[in-house]
């Protein structure tokens, strides 16, 4: 009976010590996600000199923007799923949002997120 007590309290102290460990862990997926995110603006951001150098200096929106990125190898990536692919630890998908284009992970090191980590890239064109 005396060490009834003592596994009471080791219970609850295990018990909050998986609940912390399973928040810490979502918080690091979470800035794992935002690297992800930032990749992704690096390559959109790289395009967008492209684009300009390639068009007389002409700034393009962001629909002009994702598509030059999609659209033919030459011009960047050749497909939406070649500028989000990040390493498969990720689940990325990037989508012209009003004005700005949208980027998304749902998808850490095989993980689910509770809840999606955004971002977003305007074109030069959208300032």
């Amino acid at each position: 009976m005396k060490f009834l007590p003592v596994f009471l309290i080791l219970g609850i102290l295990a018990a909050v010590a998986t609940s912390k460990y399973l928040d810490v862990t979502e918080a690091g997926r979470k800035v794992a996600a935002q690297g992800a995110i930032a990749e992704v603006k690096g390559r959109l951001s790289a395009v967008q000199t492209k684009y300009m150098m390639n068009n007389s200096g002409t700034p393009p929106t962001s629909p002009v923007l994702l598509s030059y990125a999609t659209t033919g190898s030459s011009n960047g990536y050749g497909s939406g799923t070649n500028l989000a692919n990040v390493g498969t630890d990720f689940t990325v998908v990037t989508a012209t949002g009003t004005p700005n284009i949208t980027i998304i992970v749902s998808v850490v090191g095989g993980v689910t997120l509770g809840t999606s980590v955004l971002g977003t890239f305007a074109g030069v064109g959208d300032l």
